[in-house]
């Protein structure tokens, strides 16, 4: 049975010699098996010039490939992701980095895994993710996605903002807290876990607002359906010009009176994983879950 993905983007970001060793082995594995490769320009240096793949920046992969295959940490995989996430190619993630809950793959499973994925033994997931914007005298002056969150901060340590929350232009509540971490059930197990934000099960359709040390001792974190419009007004007595984080990655300035509006974006992500896969499996290893009570 010919292999359902012919077209393959290999990416991800190159950190040191086990990286290389990594995307060694899964371009050979993928030459030998017959299938057509697209490698990250940026991984050009270190590879020989006399190669059957070929090569091509991150914003055209997407349109070329039938998967996608990110090697690193989920760093790379979330930076990858708002790129190919509007081409709908699934994405299958080889962990070279410290957690891995989204680059389920370790290397030494690379040359077993990988080839049953791509004749067909997988299972898939569908992600969201969101759309964020500044908007300032009623015009949009920034734009941004993300995967995991969306953080609106003070970017000053000791030092509070104050704004207003509105979901579906209901008045929330107004506060003074370092910010807040608006995030997907993909993000729940990242920085909004350490803000004291429950664990989402990714199948949800949902986002959980986590508010960062506010000054009120009654404010906890709420979970609102996925489909809701967030705004977040940064109120005009402000001092500060708070930054928008989009994944740890992306960073846009806000300014005192702006608006920062958040909701589900149009394109979703697909997730490839061995068959077997399990999410509470991941817990239990990268939150060390159960560890205690291991002989």
């Amino acid at each position: 049975m010919p292999s359902p993905f012919k077209t393959i983007g290999v990416l991800g970001r190159s950190h040191d010699a086990d990286f290389a060793s990594a995307l060694a082995a899964m371009l050979e594995m993928l030459g030998a098996r017959g299938h057509q490769v697209i490698v990250e320009d940026r991984l050009r240096s270190g590879l020989p010039d006399d190669v059957s793949y070929s090569f091509a920046e991150r914003s055209e992969i997407g349109g070329k490939a039938d998967l996608a295959i990110v090697i690193g940490g989920d760093g790379s995989l979330l930076s990858a992701a708002r790129t190919l996430a509007r081409h709908e190619v699934p994405v299958l993630g080889v962990n070279r980095g410290r957690l891995g809950f989204l680059t389920d793959i370790n290397p030494d499973q690379l040359l077993h895994a990988i080839p049953l994925i791509l004749d067909g033994q997988y299972e898939s997931e569908s992600r969201f993710l969101l759309d964020a914007c500044v908007i300032r005298n009623h015009e949009v002056v920034a734009k941004a996605d993300a995967l995991n969150d969306v953080v609106v901060n003070s970017g000053t340590s000791a030092q509070m903002i104050e704004y207003e929350l509105y979901i579906n232009d209901l008045f929330v509540y107004r506060q003074r807290a370092d910010g807040l971490i608006v995030s997907t059930p993909t993000g729940s197990t990242a920085y909004s876990l350490s803000g004291g934000g429950p664990i989402m099960h990714p199948s949800l359709d949902a986002v959980v607002l986590v508010p960062m040390f506010p000054h009120a001792l009654s404010s906890r974190p709420i979970v609102v359906d996925g489909n809701s419009d967030i705004r977040i007004d940064i109120l005009p007595r402000n001092r500060i010009h708070p930054p928008v984080t989009c994944d740890g990655q992306t960073n846009i300035t806000a300014r005192p009176g702006d608006s920062v509006l958040i909701k589900k974006k149009p394109h979703r992500l697909t997730l490839l994983h061995p068959v077997g896969h399990s999410f509470y499996a991941s817990c239990r290893d990268k939150l060390r879950w159960s560890a205690a009570l291991v002989d």
